[in-house]
């Protein structure tokens, strides 16, 4: 039993670990704004060679700039190869077109979202304001209003009771009902 759990944890691990190689065929450089740009295709041709920190295929990450090491030999070799990538790929625009559409719609979605919860809460108000003001009316009417107490009890509003929902009632239509 332990030599298959043995074989299974190997062969997962390595399994594991096949599906990271992608990762490594990553760019990285900084762009003209000074952000960090992360991708797995190549920077755009206006991005020069001293701001590409890494790309794919290299094992050693280039110095910071401003930073002098001293050792100045790979960097040749990185750029003799970098015009023949730069010449074979086409210009790019740094504007991807589905990106753009994506975003887009996410805005227009995420401004239908707000214009529905506005109209949403238009309607909860204009609903709050006809209630106060039924309830207002029947508090002036005069007619007897009973309420359960906590005890499940039914009493009569006494005036104090009438005047301070009056109150109540007039602060939610001052709120709801001013927002016409």
């Amino acid at each position: 039993m332990d030599f298959k759990f043995a074989t299974r944890t190997l062969i997962l691990a390595i399994a594991g670990s096949s599906l990271a190689l992608p990762a490594l065929a990553q760019w990285q450089w900084i762009d003209k704004d000074g952000h960090k740009v992360f991708s797995d295709r190549a920077p755009p041709v206006d991005i020069p060679q001293k701001s590409i920190l890494k790309q794919p295929g290299s094992k050693i990450q280039p110095p910071a700039p401003g930073t002098d090491t001293g050792a100045a030999a790979p960097a040749p070799a990185v750029m003799a190869s970098a015009p023949a990538n730069k010449a074979g790929t086409p210009k790019l625009s740094g504007k991807d077109a589905q990106l753009e559409a994506r975003k887009k719609q996410a805005d227009e979605l995420e401004a239908a979202n707000k214009l529905a919860e506005e109209e949403k809460l238009a309607k909860s108000r204009a609903d709050n304001c006809e209630r106060a003001k039924k309830g207002q009316a029947t508090l002036k009417s005069g007619v007897r209003i009973s309420v359960t107490n906590a005890k499940g009890e039914r009493e009569f509003m006494d005036d104090t009771a009438r005047a301070a929902e009056n109150k109540r009632l007039q602060a939610i239509a001052e709120s709801d009902c001013a927002s016409k």
